[in-house]
């Protein structure tokens, strides 16, 4: 039973961890929305653009799974901390670019920090909360990146370069990341060694990154991360055209129901501790894996942009990214392996993730596009959002020690 003092620090961690996860996604995804204003600027190309958002993905990547395992042998603090100072200041630093190569360096510096951030907050959150909260507090922290970085910053981000300039943008992006790093230096504390619901520490020998790839439910969580990763990237990246250069929609429209997703993300976290209850924790990401397959499949079906307001709704309805990402990249893979090992599987799902869903998808799709046209990105997001579904099928339930019981070190 937590006390009073207790309950007050899980709930302040939350909304902290909330707000550093939603900084951090707004800081990513900034490039994105500010392209249109730094292009001519800094005469980029399209194909520059590209290399620009794929080289976060490929160091956020990299530097989740190497980082997650040094914070697994140092503890969590020290890591987490310095990378919130340092993506803040990438941020930042993007909007003194001069030229292409500056700010290729720092996205690519930026994408190194943050993607510890995401590993190791992930782990405080769910290894500082008590059992009967943990899959309800991952799932609200997840949702931050669903407000912060699809629907408040494209809003944020060019409206400020509109009126004061796109290096503007960055930095005003960049500035509440120095302000949750010295609060989060101030009160995040190093979460405890042994909580309930822990996997017996004998389950894995030696405690290294080959006993992480041997464990059932950490490779299939990595299955799912790069079927749910693939999914949204390709959503991302190529609806917007399907919508408005194959459907002739305006980009008004394509906004509103793009905005109508996004928001269906962060509103259906809500209904992810009811569903676990009744269904646990492979059966909710089973089904929430199914669910996002209609989202992809009502996007193709010309009938529905005829009632945009029907098509916005089961957009609305079918954006199960946010849950998928809670379960499969973090509390499936943390709560699989003894809690020295958490920060390891966390970062290896990621990995695995960003490099398959969010560097080589898009890729892949876009190289197909002239031969399939437009729809192929979605068709193959439709496909790779059921691997989803196949690893829920064969994830198998832990086994769990309560917070009595002896567990070897």
């Amino acid at each position: 039973m937590l006390t009073a003092d207790q309950k007050r620090y899980e709930w302040a961690l939350v909304a902290l961890m909330f707000c550093v996860w939603g900084t951090l996604f707004l800081d990513r995804m900034s490039l994105l929305y500010l392209a249109p204003y730094i292009a001519p600027d800094l005469h980029l190309s399209n194909q520059d653009i590209g290399v620009l958002a794929a080289v976060i993905s490929v160091t956020w990547a990299i530097s989740s799974a190497i980082f997650g395992m040094v914070s697994d042998k140092v503890g969590r603090r020290k890591v987490l901390i310095p990378m919130i100072f340092i993506f803040s200041a990438m941020s930042c630093l993007s909007g003194l670019a001069q030229n292409f190569h500056q700010l290729l360096l720092t996205r690519a510096i930026m994408g190194i920090a943050e993607g510890p951030c995401w590993s190791v907050l992930s782990v405080i959150v769910v290894r500082s909360s008590s059992a009967a909260t943990r899959d309800r507090n991952t799932s609200i922290v997840v949702s931050a990146a669903a407000l912060a970085g699809l629907a408040l910053a494209p809003v944020l981000t060019t409206q400020v370069a509109a009126h004061y300039g796109w290096r503007i943008a960055f930095c005003i992006a960049g500035v509440p990341g120095f302000v949750l790093g010295f609060i989060a230096w101030a009160f995040v504390k190093e979460p405890p060694a042994v909580v309930e619901g822990d996997v017996p520490d004998e389950d894995i020998h030696s405690g290294n990154l080959l006993d992480v790839l041997r464990n059932r439910n950490v490779l299939l969580c990595c299955l799912a991360s790069t079927g749910m990763i693939t999914w949204l990237m390709l959503q991302n990246a190529f609806a917007p055209l399907y919508i408005t250069q194959v459907m002739g929609k305006p980009g008004t429209e394509e906004g509103f129901l793009l905005g109508a997703a996004g928001l269906g993300s962060f509103c259906i976290v809500a209904l992810v501790p009811a569903l676990l209850r009744r269904f646990s924790r492979r059966g909710t990401l089973g089904l929430f894996g199914a669910l996002s397959f209609f989202l992809p499949v009502a996007l193709l079906t010309p009938a529905l942009y005829n009632m945009p307001w029907l098509l916005a709704a089961i957009l609305f309805l079918t954006q199960g990214g946010q849950p998928i990402t809670s379960l499969a990249v973090v509390l499936i893979p943390s709560s699989s392996v003894p809690p020295r090992l958490a920060g390891t599987a966390v970062g290896l799902c990621n990995m695995v993730g960003e490099i398959f869903g969010s560097t080589l998808s898009p890729i892949v799709a876009g190289a197909l596009i002239p031969k399939f046209g437009l729809a192929f990105p979605l068709q193959m997001g439709a496909v790779a959002i059921l691997l989803v579904v196949v690893a829920a099928i064969f994830i198998r339930e832990k086994k769990t020690v309560s917070v009595g019981q002896t567990v070897t070190a």
